[in-house]
């Protein structure tokens, strides 16, 4: 009988201690993405923009892919966010796209900063690795490195002439050309993604909290810095110009800043 209490208190201390432990303190964030021209938000289909090269433009579609968001802690410590669902479709024409519910919970804490590859890696950038619209709609021509575009902004122009012209400002697998630019003279390809780090965006994340995190891209950002783009000298067929494409990436650096809602 001694024994049979000695084991029934040894039970009940054990459940005890284990009910008493502290579950770890977790949040959750959710990404919402905005798109401005110099503060403002982006109005499409208007001839109401100037970018450094002095072209009035307007907007007609834009869509990109973001992947690999992750998030960095005061010690250097790096948290990957996007395991379940690696890559992002934005579209400012579909409602939908522009909020981002990050599955899983995430530690409540202090975070230094925050990164995100715009484009896809090589890992993900794989023909045929998505099989529904709209993103399908994305796909990259295979003779021209195949994959999916990173980036698809589609707008109009008052050219030299006054004259409202389309433009392409496309981004994705780059191509090395011997000789002239057809697809028979394509000897290599260039990885146009690229690595981008917020300025200014550390944030607290609560234990329990739903934290909103905004994401603005300045669209006349991609026309400047370190290269003022000209849409007279680059407006289309930029998808086979690498010196276009490699331009755009140069561009990209700066294009996002950060708030929190």
């Amino acid at each position: 009988m001694n024994r049979l209490n000695q084991l029934l208190f040894l039970f009940i201390i054990v459940t005890l201690i284990t009910s008493c432990r502290k579950s770890p303190d977790t949040g959750k964030i959710k990404i919402l993405f905005e798109h401005r021209v110099n503060g403002q938000l982006l109005v499409k289909d208007q001839m109401i923009y100037t970018n450094a090269a002095g072209n009035h433009y307007e907007i007609h579609g834009l869509k990109y892919f973001i992947s690999e968001v992750k998030l960095h802690k005061h010690d250097g410590t790096i948290i990957d966010v996007s395991n379940a669902t690696p890559a992002h479709y934005v579209d400012i024409d579909i409602p939908g796209t522009l909020t981002w519910q990050v599955p899983g919970d995430l530690p409540a804490n202090s975070y230094d900063s925050i990164s995100f590859t715009f484009g896809l890696r090589e890992a993900l950038n794989k023909s045929n690795s998505f099989v529904n619209p709209p993103e399908s709609n994305m796909a990259w021509p295979e003779v021209l490195g195949g994959g999916y575009h990173f980036m698809m902004m589609d707008g109009f122009f008052n050219n030299t002439l006054s004259v409202r012209s389309p433009f392409n400002f496309h981004l994705g697998t780059g191509q090395i050309y011997t000789g002239g630019m057809g697809t028979a003279n394509i000897t290599g390809f260039v990885q146009n993604y690229f690595h981008v780090k917020i300025p200014a965006s550390s944030f607290i994340l609560f234990n329990g909290q739903i934290k909103n995190l905004k994401f603005i891209m300045n669209i006349n950002s991609w026309f400047t810095t370190p290269v003022d783009w000209d849409l007279n000298i680059w407006s289309i067929m930029i998808m086979q110009n690498q010196t276009a494409m490699g331009t755009i990436k140069r561009n990209g650096f700066d294009v996002f800043s950060f708030k929190t809602e």
